[in-house]
């Protein structure tokens, strides 16, 4: 079915949407979940409250691309588990890892004026996604948004994982420079 249509069943308050989008979606938010997870049963419980939180945001949201849409939603939750479930443990998971490596170019807390702050930083970030060339782009992305590993990226993109770690050290390099260079204070492991 049609996103624009199963949009219009979420503003319509039908629960077919919520059968909709579980079809069509599912796999896709249990990957994201997964991912951060390594558990299929809380992955299935996040995607599940995945649906609860797009019913109760649509109305009054209208997503532009409801996949990105729900992909945020799983991710965000996701990630809100994780830390909970591993509060006060040691890292070493892929997500500490991949996170540990965005530490000397991302801000690491938000001052006084963190909303605005994080808000100029995300269009910084979107513009910076913007400009690279595709295949940059994509092995970004699946590090830092979807949490891959480097193995993963590899194998999906068809590239060694050489060219994904210098691909990624680039990218992360650059992204440091364009922070800097707008003014972002970045205070990481090496830095501050």
């Amino acid at each position: 079915m049609d996103d624009n249509i199963i949009i219009d069943l979420f503003w319509q308050r039908t629960e077919t949407a919520i059968a909709e989008v579980s079809q069509k979606y599912a796999g896709y938010c249990h990957s994201i979940a997964y991912r951060i997870l390594q558990s299929s049963e809380d992955a299935d419980e996040c995607v599940n409250d995945t649906w609860l939180r797009a019913w109760n945001a649509i109305p009054p949201a209208r997503p532009n691309r409801l996949s990105a849409f729900l992909g945020k939603i799983t991710r965000n939750l996701s990630l809100n588990r994780y830390e909970k479930s591993n509060a006060g443990k040691r890292g070493g998971g892929v997500m500490e890892i991949a996170l540990s490596e965005l530490e000397d170019c991302i801000p690491d807390r938000m001052s006084v004026e963190g909303e605005i702050e994080g808000n100029r930083i995300t269009e910084m970030i979107d513009r910076f996604l913007d400009a690279m060339p595709k295949q940059s782009r994509d092995v970004f992305v699946q590090r830092y948004w979807y949490l891959s590993t480097i193995a993963d990226i590899s194998a999906d993109l068809g590239i060694g994982e050489n060219s994904v770690k210098s691909i990624l050290f680039r990218a992360r390099a650059k992204l440091k420079q364009l922070l800097e260079k707008e003014g972002v204070l970045i205070c990481g492991q090496k830095t501050c």
